[in-house]
Formats: C-alpha cells, structure tokens, sequence
C-alpha cells in the first residue's frame, strides 16, 4: 500500500516541478519547451493512471504485482533498454549534425526513454507473453 502512495507523491512532484519551470521561464513560445512539458505531462499523467489502478485492485483485494505482470514489465524494460540504446547512438550522431544545447539533448533523450518504454510496455501488454 506504501509504493502506491510514493507513485502518487511522484507524478504530483513532477507535475509540480515541470509547472514551476515552465512557468518561470519567459518565453512561453518555444517549441521545444511546448513539447517537453507536454510529453512530461502525458507521462505524469499515466503514472497517475497506474497508480489509480493498483489502488482499485488494492481496495479489492488482489495483490499488486502478480507473476504475469512483472513477466510484462520485465520484458518491457528488456526491449526499451536494447531500443534506447540505439535512440542514444542516433542521438549522439544527430549532435554533431545540429546545434542543440546539452541540457537539450539529455533532457529530449530521457524523455524518449521514457515513451519508448511506454510504447514497449504497451505492446507487449497487447500482444501478450509467448511461451519461451
């Protein structure tokens, strides 16, 4: 019951954080701001998601983690990590090609990290563990 309230204390925090540094910039017109705090926000917001649902199913009574779902997030975690990867070589190789801040880049990358896992998780999540 603890880590369902340390996820809500999470997504609230970086909804927080995200809000005070977006709006205590001046200008609010960059596309790369705009988009940064969108993807924070869509992320945030199915951390929120998640944790909504492991409190329903705590409330009636099953457990949180069950042996499919840690096959899932565990395969999940397997494929983004190999797919970052190559986002971060692909990264690298786009640095030397545009001019991009530093803190731009990292921020864009551990953000892509992100949606990767995401879209990973979601995948597997439909098409389901086969027998290995």
């Amino acid at each position: 019951m603890k880590r369902v309230w340390i996820a809500f204390a999470v997504a609230f925090l970086v909804l927080a954080t995200s809000a005070i540094w977006f709006f205590s910039t001046e200008d609010h017109n960059v596309g790369f701001e705009i988009v940064t705090f969108g993807v924070i926000i869509v992320l945030a917001g199915l951390g929120l998601l998640f944790a909504f649902r492991r409190l329903s199913s705590v409330k009636r009574g099953e457990p949180q983690e069950d042996e499919l779902s840690k096959k899932i997030l565990q395969k999940s975690s397997a494929w983004s990590y190999y797919i970052s990867l190559y986002m971060w070589v692909f990264m690298i190789w786009l640095k030397d090609r545009v001019t991009l801040d530093t803190e731009q880049v990292l921020g864009a990358g551990i953000l892509s990290m992100a949606v990767i896992w995401f879209a990973c998780w979601i995948v597997i999540r439909l098409r389901g563990i086969r027998n290995e």
